[in-house]
């Protein structure tokens, strides 16, 4: 008896291991996908790089270029109308991509200052917000979008599109800078107010002016 009550206790004390374990293990994961922290730079950049980390201050604090240099993801996503795109459909003009989703928060509250960036550079730079929402979410994330105009509705109801960046998206929001021909220069992993007077001289950068 007094065995078995020894036996038990062992296995308790080894099942309460393997749980704190799961938990620390789960804990770390949500961190790195949902709690973005400041990346740093990566030790030698090319001068275009450099450029863009000197303009991470303020509202851009975050911006890194550690990824600089990569073309974006091949994966196919939708608009508004259920046409197949990719982000090579919008090459030719720079392009401000940012991920986002009805559930999150960030998102949401930056979203005005995208519009707000759009308006301001219509024709000369093609922000696509793209939606990470389910399809059981999309009328919500439409319905969303249109009070942003001039935003346009885009949507990967799948989530995979967020995995086949590189590096994949490490939080939300995330966004991704690209020049005209579709080769990553900058991104920003978090919260930010893309109205901003340091957003404008990143964007301005990124047209060349």
């Amino acid at each position: 008896m007094e065995a078995a009550k020894k036996g038990g206790g062992v296995k308790l004390a080894i099942l309460a291991v393997v749980a704190i374990a799961s938990v620390a293990a789960l804990y770390v994961i949500g961190t790195k996908v949902f709690k973005p922290a400041d990346a740093p730079q990566p030790a030698a950049v090319s001068a275009g790089a450099a450029g863009y980390a000197a303009l991470a201050v303020g509202h851009m604090k975050r911006l890194t270029t550690e990824s600089a240099g990569k073309p974006g993801p091949s994966l196919a996503f939708v608009d508004g109308a259920g046409k197949t795109l990719t982000l090579a459909d919008f090459k030719g003009k720079p392009v401000l991509v940012n991920l986002w989703a009805t559930w999150c928060a960030p998102c949401k509250k930056e979203m005005p200052t995208l519009a707000a960036l759009q308006k301001q550079y219509e024709g000369r730079l093609q922000v696509v917000a793209l939606s990470i929402d389910t399809a059981s979410a999309t009328d919500a994330a439409k319905a969303f979008i249109a009070e942003n105009a001039p935003l346009a509705f885009y949507q990967d109801a799948t989530m995979k599109i967020p995995f086949a960046f590189s590096p994949p998206a490490q939080g939300f929001p995330t966004t991704i800078l690209y020049d005209a021909n579709g080769v990553e220069q900058a991104r920003l992993v978090a919260e930010a107010d893309w109205n901003a007077p340091e957003a404008h001289k990143v964007v301005a950068k990124l047209l060349g002016e």
